[in-house]
């Protein structure tokens, strides 16, 4: 079973390796710096349609950061 927390620290792994601050990619996402910290740290996760911008922005596959695919989730 595949948890939140499991899915945060990947969330953090991907952001840090885009190269992208979180206040770049929440601006470019349109939501608040606040709300990417809750979705790495707190027990929030974000809508699926942020969460699928969020992958578009940072290239890398929602079915990564789901643990559907393993490595990489380059798309």
């Amino acid at each position: 079973m595949v948890t939140l927390e499991q899915i945060q620290q990947r969330l953090i792994e991907t952001i840090k390796n885009c190269g992208m601050t979180q206040t770049e990619l929440a601006k470019k996402l349109g939501i608040s710096n606040q709300a990417i910290g809750q979705y790495l740290h707190q027990n929030r996760f974000p809508a699926l349609d942020t969460l699928a911008n969020l992958c578009n922005i940072v290239d890398v596959s929602p079915a990564y950061i789901l643990f559907y695919e393993d490595e990489g989730g380059a798309r």
